[in-house]
């Protein structure tokens, strides 16, 4: 009995990093906000509660991008919540004129290219909303 718990301990973790493995799915719609002010996105009339790591939260509630024809990509932890990969994962998307565009925040004072909006980690200013073709940063 103690053999199999033991075995049991040690395949519960590989488990995880397999299914952490698993390439994320891909969910499109208008992104908007619930009733209680959360992001979401209205999918076939549908709401669907959006969530993510820190700087995924920031980019969703990034009032620019309010009403956009918005990607992401991740994973249903429910039928009505999706959990967006991690930033590093380059996982939201907007579409605009027939083109799938990364979301990106570019300071012009210094040149700096980050993925959440927020204040240039130099100069302090209040980063411009920058969506590309391509990610030339990788």
């Amino acid at each position: 009995m103690t053999r199999r718990r033991i075995l049991l301990a040690a395949a519960v973790p590989l488990l995880r990093l397999q299914a952490a493995g698993v390439p994320g799915i891909s969910i499109r719609g208008k992104l908007t906000r619930s009733a209680d002010d959360k992001p979401a996105l209205e999918v076939n009339h549908k709401l669907i509660a959006l969530a993510g790591d820190e700087d995924t939260m920031l980019v969703l509630n990034d009032k620019r991008l309010a009403g956009a024809d918005f990607e992401a990509i991740g994973h249903f932890t429910s039928p009505d919540h999706f959990e967006i990969d991690g930033i590093y994962a380059r996982a939201m998307y907007v579409h605009k004129d027939g083109q799938r565009l990364l979301i990106t925040y570019w300071c012009d004072v210094c040149s700096i290219r980050t993925y959440a909006p927020g204040n240039c980690v130099c100069c302090q200013k209040y980063t411009d909303l920058d969506l590309r073709e391509h990610d030339d940063d990788q």
